[in-house]
């Protein structure tokens, strides 16, 4: 009875013990295989490629936590000609110099001065400095590269809009009837809503905070 009870406790305990660690072993795993696919899923051709290594963790610049993802959630409206002549032209009763910045993230050099205007945004903002970028992307890419671009560089602050116009030469010509539509194209407004400062290509910062520090001491 003996011999016939020992193998059989020795065969319950073992099959106990396989089913405790598979188990653990199972519930683990996707988890982690979730991860690690989460981690190392290739980014798409707007997002920076470059990384920093510590031990085994690897940090993509300009990602955020979970937690800080919803805070840094940028917003793009898009609006046609006759609601972009209204934001340039804006209140009379709130006189503020504006900055205007048209872009697209096709352009190299619009992106590759944006973070200079960033910059520009952060120093003059509390001075009483109102920018907003334009984009001239499809619009299909409010909601995709152009958003995903501006959390990269840091812009989620700055109001942003998508030019959706049938007639884009209307709304080039109420910016500034000189203008082609090239980019990066940069308008500076005083407080009286006068055109003062205007840059096609990418703009000199130091040029350009010239400028706003003139507008700004303008009485």
């Amino acid at each position: 009875m003996k011999r016939t009870l020992l193998p059989t406790l020795f065969s319950i305990a073992a099959l106990l013990f396989a089913g405790d660690y598979g188990g653990r072993v199972s519930s683990q795993s996707p988890a982690r295989k979730g991860a690690a696919v989460r981690e190392t899923a290739p980014k798409s051709s707007t997002q920076t490629k470059k990384a920093t290594t510590a031990g085994t963790k690897t940090t993509t610049i300009g990602a955020t936590t979970p937690a800080k993802r919803a805070a840094a959630k940028a917003t793009v409206r898009v609006v046609d000609d006759v609601e972009l002549a209204k934001l340039i032209r804006r209140d009379a009763k709130q006189p503020r110099p504006l900055l205007v910045n048209f872009w697209a993230t096709w352009c190299e050099p619009c992106r590759a001065e944006f973070p200079d205007l960033v910059q520009i945004d952060n120093q003059y903002r509390a001075r009483g400095l109102d920018f907003f970028t334009v984009s001239l992307d499809d619009v299909a890419e409010a909601t995709k590269n152009v958003p995903q671009f501006l959390r990269e560089v840091r812009a989620e602050q700055i109001p942003a809009y998508l030019l959706n116009a049938v007639e884009p030469e209307a709304a080039i010509t109420a910016v500034d009837k000189e203008w082609r539509g090239e980019l990066p194209a940069t308008f500076l407004f005083d407080k009286r809503g006068q055109l003062v400062f205007k840059h096609s290509g990418r703009v000199k910062p130091d040029e350009l905070k010239i400028a706003i520090e003139k507008v700004m001491s303008d009485k």
